[in-house]
């Protein structure tokens, strides 16, 4: 009598399907692999195509963030090194910082200037005490009084200026003390920049104070009839300010100082203040045709 088969039959049944399912596992990871050779042969082939020699672009917002040891990880290609540019960026502030502070102590503010008082007048006062390099008015023009600004060419002087506190210049006798600022330069772009400009320069007056009612052609009417003939003036200002500016060139140069004469007359109902002028009144170009 045969044995019964069933029971080998019934313990050989697990062992072909786990057989099938390494066969589909060795599948799978062989597809895997080819497509990683794939995806990798398509970045050698991108890589070749890159310039060698072409300098790393970083972006603003990684160069901001991805800072690792003082250098910008931007990839093997080569690192940045933005600790040394940020070194010689605060060493330019504190460079700036410090000549800022050594024109402050060679300056001197200047209080309770009598409103007829002009920058070469103040800047004579104190020229006595040494080389002044720039002198600066500043104040409300309605004020009666005003400020300034006195540098020198060095800190003595500025030091020696602070005993002419008290020293009475027009009505009143004004106050120095130490600046705690600098003087604001003038934009160079406004400056002469040609003999020529240098020349208009001599003949030019600064006017301010004057009157919103006062119109151009009556500003040149009185300084032909004071000074003599006005070659070119410039009225500036709108309703919005106390008052208004002009640039006044003459013929002559000897009327641009005959016209410092006219510092403190009433023009139309104020007292108008006259100074040389620092600038030239450039004439304007011919405007671009409309479309």
């Amino acid at each position: 009598m045969k044995p019964k088969m069933y029971k080998l039959q019934h313990l050989q049944k697990p062992f072909y399907p786990q057989a099938h399912i390494s066969t589909k596992q060795s599948d799978t990871n062989e597809k895997g692999e080819d497509l990683y050779k794939s995806q990798v042969r398509e970045l050698e082939e991108f890589f070749s195509k890159l310039n060698p020699m072409a300098q790393d672009f970083v972006p603003p917002s990684l160069a901001a963030s991805d800072i690792d040891n003082g250098y910008c990880n931007i990839g093997p290609r080569g690192k940045k090194n933005v600790y040394d540019q940020g070194k010689k960026k605060m060493k330019s502030r504190k460079t700036g910082m410090a000549q800022r502070q050594e024109i402050i102590r060679r300056t001197v503010f200047v209080s309770d200037i009598d409103h007829l008082i002009t920058e070469e007048r103040l800047a004579a006062l104190f020229s006595h005490c040494g080389q002044v390099v720039d002198c600066r008015v500043c104040g409300d023009p309605t004020s009666v009084l005003r400020f300034g600004f006195v540098e020198f060419t060095d800190e003595e002087a500025a030091r020696a200026a602070l005993s002419l506190s008290g020293t009475v210049l027009g009505y009143y006798p004004v106050k120095v003390t130490p600046s705690k600022t600098a003087i604001a330069p003038v934009n160079p772009t406004l400056l002469p920049q040609t003999l020529d400009e240098q020349e208009m320069c001599s003949r030019t007056v600064y006017v301010t104070n004057i009157d919103k009612k006062v119109s151009q052609p009556d500003v040149k009417h009185f300084f032909e009839r004071a000074c003599g003939e006005v070659y070119r003036l410039r009225l500036l200002g709108d309703h919005h300010h106390s008052s208004r500016i002009c640039f006044v060139e003459f013929e002559l140069a000897e009327s641009a100082m005959a016209a410092l004469n006219c510092s403190g007359v009433i023009l139309g109902s104020l007292p108008i203040r006259v100074s040389p002028s620092k600038t030239p009144v450039r004439p304007r170009g011919p405007r671009p045709p409309a479309y």
